[in-house]
């Protein structure tokens, strides 16, 4: 078996565990940190949370959990070193940029006017997958890319050409984000043209559209589907319902596909920046977006749908290692 990076350095696939495949510690919108006199970084307040995270995400058997908070989005391997620390638990951070309407691609635009930045980014997403990211020894496990809705925008499309390239040289696993369930096809079409394995790729947020011919098109390409955003239901967040979600699981399943499908939350622990302003329709809106859901809420519904228990250790472990080694 592969050894995959982890924040407190490599980990054999095999031993992992239990493993949530997209959730983010901290997570800060391109911007965060011009508000940094307001909304500046809580240590401890911060570490408490993501303790707790952690610490919740164990109470059903977690081993590992993938970060997925992209270079620019507030990414902190040094405060995710910590939290690993305290908890023992694998987190498995990330190389990337989130889709362009909410990242910073100010810097790659401009650099694009005197430089192949393609070539610069896969430089820089090898680097710190090979030698450490910031001036650390903390590398990266993961790969992570993003689409906007209905489109890879060029600048996407570039990030996603230099992915290739960097996982075809380093093995890597590559995860994504897609916008309100589209894209999916296109994301793995376009990396494996480029010299992506359809092994290592997991296309993210597929249970934002629960059309069981949108998931066959994607597991088409020989990858995995990331249904990773249990928790997140309703108008606010433009989703179906984790109802939804369970029993598109058991559809993909009676298809033979469960030895492809991974899960996670796409839980945010911290929002950087000043606090999330929660008025009564949020707080109902989010009252399960949290890293217990699957434990507390998934698992129980998939077992009354059926699921065997070796069905369900396939989606939180099995499957997992398989896409790591």
């Amino acid at each position: 078996m592969n050894q995959v990076n982890t924040v407190n350095g490599p980990v054999r696939a095999d031993a992992l565990g239990r493993t949530l495949m997209h959730e983010h510690f901290l997570f800060g919108f391109a911007g965060w940190q011009g508000d940094a006199t307001l909304g500046g970084f809580q240590e401890k307040e911060y570490t408490d949370a993501c303790v707790q995270a952690a610490m919740d995400a164990k109470a059903y058997g977690i081993g590992t959990i993938v970060d997925a908070t992209t270079n620019e989005c507030g990414r902190n391997v040094l405060f995710l070193k910590k939290i690993s620390q305290l908890t023992g638990m694998n987190i498995i951070c990330s190389t990337g940029y989130y889709f362009q309407d909410e990242s910073a691609y100010a810097y790659w635009n401009f650099r694009k006017g005197f430089a192949n930045i393609e070539d610069e980014i896969y430089e820089m997403m090898v680097t710190e997958l090979t030698k450490g990211i910031e001036g650390t020894d903390i590398k990266a496990g993961v790969i992570k890319l993003a689409s906007s809705k209905d489109q890879i925008t060029p600048m996407e499309e570039i990030f996603f050409k230099a992915a290739a390239r960097a996982q075809n040289e380093t093995g890597c696993v590559i995860i994504t984000h897609t916008q309100l369930g589209t894209m999916g096809p296109q994301q793995a079409d376009l990396l494996i043209s480029h010299g992506a394995a359809p092994s290592k790729i997991a296309i993210g947020h597929m249970c934002g559209n629960i059309d069981i011919s949108y998931h066959e098109q994607v597991l088409a390409y020989g990858v995995y589907v990331n249904l990773d955003r249990f928790g997140l239901e309703g108008e606010l967040f433009h989703t179906p319902t984790d109802e939804q979600r369970m029993d598109l699981i058991m559809q993909l399943a009676s298809k033979g596909y469960g030895n492809k499908i991974l899960l996670g939350h796409d839980s945010v622990n911290v929002n950087l920046g000043r606090g999330l302003i929660m008025t009564d329709f949020m707080k109902e809106a989010m009252k399960d977006a949290n890293i217990r859901n699957i434990g507390n809420k998934v698992l129980p519904g998939l077992a009354q749908r059926g699921l065997s228990d070796a069905q369900i250790n396939a989606l939180l472990a099995d499957n997992p290692a398989a896409i790591f080694s």
